[in-house]
């Protein structure tokens, strides 16, 4: 830390409480406070790499919904109506409906939808429809020798652990004891399945990986 810079000052800022978490991964207060930056470097690292997989599921999963229902699925009840609609928790149905109610493009409701929206749309009850027939084609390089089923639930488990750190990341809460080299390997690995060349793209302009391998 730079001689001049006061760091109770920063830590009364930032909040004794918020800092108590670095306070006790480090040896002191100049460490924990490298960590804390460290922390909001790499969050802002994993942005970019967060948004792309997220507007590729967004697009693979609506490419499927395209072949099954038109242009027009969002107002498709035969869609809707294989949506979950739960009274309490999450509403996928209910997400749709709003979402869909004050537009008419289908290019600005996808968008609308929330990114669990997307990682409901990778549960078995889509698999007759939507994942056995058209798997192969919306991810034409997953593995091959595994079967549909596998694939299908490993890209929600994968989802699952991004969606967990985009919103830990969203509220500035820390990541750092978070096996962040897996959740980066998750997205480039989910991008890969639809596009090598779009994964390959990410890798060479991410700044995710140097960041790791200079962890305080």
């Amino acid at each position: 830390m730079n001689s001049t810079v006061n760091g109770e000052m920063v830590k009364g800022t930032l909040s004794s409480p918020r800092l108590s978490t670095y306070e006790r991964e480090a040896s002191d207060l100049e460490g924990a406070l490298r960590l804390y930056l460290w922390n909001a470097n790499i969050s802002g690292a994993f942005f970019p790499c967060l948004h792309i997989c997220e507007v590729t599921i967004r697009n693979a999963v609506s490419e499927g919904l395209f072949k099954l229902h038109g242009n027009q699925w969002p107002w498709d009840n035969g869609f809707i109506n294989t949506l979950p609609n739960p009274k309490y928790g999450y509403n996928p149905r209910n997400n749709l409906k709003q979402a869909r109610d004050k537009l008419s493009d289908v290019n600005k409701v996808i968008p609308e939808l929330n990114f669990v929206f997307w990682q409901k749309m990778f549960t078995s009850r889509h698999d007759d429809q939507l994942w056995l027939p058209h798997f192969r084609l919306i991810f034409p390089n997953a593995d091959t020798t595994v079967e549909i089923k596998e694939l299908r639930g490993e890209i929600y488990n994968n989802l699952e652990k991004i969606r967990k750190l985009r919103n830990r990341i969203a509220h500035h809460e820390p990541i750092f004891r978070r096996k962040l080299d897996e959740d980066y390997k998750a997205i480039i690995k989910i991008i890969g399945y639809r596009c090598g060349d779009t994964a390959q793209w990410l890798s060479l302009n991410q700044n995710v990986a140097s960041l790791l391998s200079n962890k305080p």
